[in-house]
């Protein structure tokens, strides 16, 4: 009668697999699948796989509850376009910008168009004898 090959193999380590490692079924490698992709697995996925992982699809605008970006212009910079322009007086609109902001000081008289300005801008442009208007 022949001998299985499991009790031949007796006392050799690989019982005939090579590595130790070859014969062990899915746990040399970590699971089946994507199992605990999200522990052990994740490196490997993330190389072989990457589009498995991160964002992806269709995300409403709504749910985001976009901001409107608001450009604004420092009194500094509206003094040196108006010394380099000439102008005294500046309407922000047609500059592109929708606020101007305080930092900076103003020397000249200023008549300025704007949709919004910080409290600080309208205090120095009309202390310089300048003139803030909503548009």
């Amino acid at each position: 009668m022949k001998r299985k090959k499991v009790v031949k193999q007796r006392g050799h380590r690989t019982h005939g697999w090579g590595s130790p490692k070859k014969h062990r079924g899915a746990g040399s490698r970590g699971g089946r699948g994507y199992a605990g992709s999200k522990k052990h697995k994740r490196v490997w996925v993330a190389k072989n796989e990457p589009d498995r992982l991160g964002k992806r699809g269709f995300h409403s605008l709504r749910d985001k509850r976009v901001k409107a970006r608001v450009r604004a212009i420092n009194l500094r910079d509206l003094e040196r376009i108006a010394l380099k322009k000439g102008l005294k007086e500046i309407n922000l609109k047609e500059l592109g910008y929708d606020k101007l902001l305080g930092a900076g000081q103003v020397t000249r008289k200023l008549i300025v168009k704007a949709d919004m300005f910080s409290a600080s801008a309208k205090e120095k442009i009309e202390r310089a004898g300048g003139k803030l208007i909503k548009i």
